[in-house]
């Protein structure tokens, strides 16, 4: 039984880090930008959008389609950030573990 024991108390141990880790995704911010800084979104660690910053040179009516375009490639740069800072959390929180290839955990 006291294997069990121990593998409770690690359940619990990896419970509250996944908790503290929910927590810093809520609060990182992650820049994306495209067109060379002209257009910057910024996500928090979950991927919501916070802020888009575009700049006035791109405030033309004949430019609408290229600026949109261009915070769509803002976003996705954001977004893969994002996606990638919290596979190296998650991964740092789990070592040693050996979960199975492509296990993902509820973030």
């Amino acid at each position: 039984m006291k294997d069990l024991g121990d593998m409770m108390k690690k359940a619990q141990e990896l419970q509250s880090k996944l908790d503290a880790f929910q927590k810093e995704l809520d609060t990182l911010e992650v820049l994306g930008q495209s067109g060379g800084g002209l257009v910057t979104v910024t996500l928090n660690g979950k991927g919501i959008m916070r802020r888009v910053s575009i700049d006035p040179s791109l405030m033309k009516p004949e430019e609408a389609e290229v600026l949109e375009d261009l915070i769509v490639a803002a976003h996705n740069d954001a977004k893969g950030k994002v996606e990638q800072r919290a596979a190296e959390q998650a991964e740092q929180l789990t070592g040693g573990m050996g979960l199975p290839p492509g296990f993902k955990l509820p973030l």
